[in-house]
């Protein structure tokens, strides 16, 4: 078998970097995909914590006894029997 020539090596090399580029492509495709996603599950978790905020906030405001020590919700009213 005759010895490669120097072409012939470059060639190989040359072919062997396109598949490698190739492969990194699809990897590095692959990782912007899964950025995506982990953003969009961050964004919708940042959301979640935001409402349980507000929620447990709202919460807090309907405790009696806040900084005027008086209660911050007015107590129901009773109807008089008819």
């Amino acid at each position: 078998m005759p010895t490669p020539t120097s072409i012939d090596q470059i060639t190989e090399r040359v072919e062997r970097l396109l598949l490698r580029h190739a492969e990194l492509q699809r990897t590095n495709a692959l990782l912007k995909q899964e950025i995506a996603t982990l953003c969009a599950e961050r964004d919708s978790l940042r959301s979640r914590l935001a409402a349980a905020r507000a929620r447990v906030d709202a919460l807090l405001d309907r405790l009696p006894g806040q900084a005027t020590g008086a209660p911050t919700v007015a107590p129901a009213v009773q109807e008089p029997p008819q």
